[in-house]
């Protein structure tokens, strides 16, 4: 079994951006923003802002925060979105979700310009990303998984790549992304029929349920890629949405939680924002 080590990986990516952006401030006199606008005071939200903050210092991207009360009217979200559409200095704007339930998430996604969409999760970066653009914005999740597969030379062509979760942010995108690089692709959800035949099938399986511990060693095919997206606590600590324990002596590759998947949104999120300052600005177009 070999441990996909996502931290590792996402730390040469960050070294990489971290030349590529000096070399940019040097053509450019610039150099790419990010403003990240967080709402409310949950703390696990504070800390993912956080820890997106420290990463753009790291890296050279030059960080723009935002933190309004809990109570804000979406009115005022969107007039503060406007303003970082407005400002050159900003290529890319996230708004650090969940939202209060007074505000609509939808409309406070789409109100983010396309080109300032560092999330991908506009509807038409979908679009683009479905459509094979290369220069497009994608969801940073299953952009991190992508990467992680490259980086241990893990064939996607001709393998049966099952997806179990079809959010937005993962479970869509996923597929598209699986399906540009020639896999064939099922995705699974809570009403698909026989899904433990359509698991044990999967040469490669990315599980995105938020159920913890739910996949386990008799549920798999010996030599499985296992993705692992999920995050749950249990009384033992964080744990995944596959069994570690159960599965590690069944499986040929497989990510930890943590220290798999998680890391490497992060790395994504700073890769689109320099993706985001490149078109904005019309390099290498």
């Amino acid at each position: 079994m070999t441990i996909i080590d996502g931290k590792e990986t996402a730390n040469k990516i960050k070294d990489e951006l971290k030349i590529e952006i000096e070399s940019l401030e040097k053509a450019t006199g610039k150099v790419p923003g990010l403003a990240v606008i967080l709402v409310g005071e949950n703390p696990a939200s504070q800390i993912y802002v956080n820890s997106k903050i420290k990463s753009c210092e790291a890296v050279g991207i030059k960080s723009f925060h935002c933190i309004l009360k809990d109570d804000v009217s979406e009115e005022e979200l969107l007039k503060k979105i406007e303003e970082y559409n407005n400002n050159v200095e900003v290529d890319g704007i996230l708004v650090q979700l969940p939202l209060p339930k007074n505000i609509d998430e939808k409309n406070i996604i789409n109100k983010i310009a396309l080109s300032k969409d560092v999330d991908g999760f506009k509807p038409e970066n979908l679009g683009l990303l479905f459509l094979g653009d290369e220069k497009s914005l994608k969801p940073c999740t299953p952009a991190g998984i992508m990467e992680l597969l490259s980086k241990y030379s893990i064939e996607i062509r001709g393998k049966n790549v099952t997806i179990i979760g079809r959010s937005n942010i993962v479970g869509k995108p996923m597929a598209g992304f699986m399906i540009n690089a020639s896999g064939t692709v099922t995705v699974c959800n809570s009403n698909t029929k026989d899904i433990e035949e359509r698991i044990k099938e999967a040469d490669i399986l990315i599980v995105a349920i938020g159920q913890a511990n739910y996949i386990k060693k008799d549920m798999i095919k010996k030599g499985v890629v296992i993705i692992d997206v999920g995050i749950n606590r249990n009384s033992n600590g964080i744990c995944g949405d596959v069994d570690y324990k159960d599965v590690e002596n069944i499986v040929s590759y497989i990510t930890p939680v943590p220290g798999g998947v998680g890391p490497m949104t992060i790395a994504m999120l700073l890769k689109n924002t320099v993706q985001a300052f490149k078109n904005n600005k019309n390099i290498g177009v």
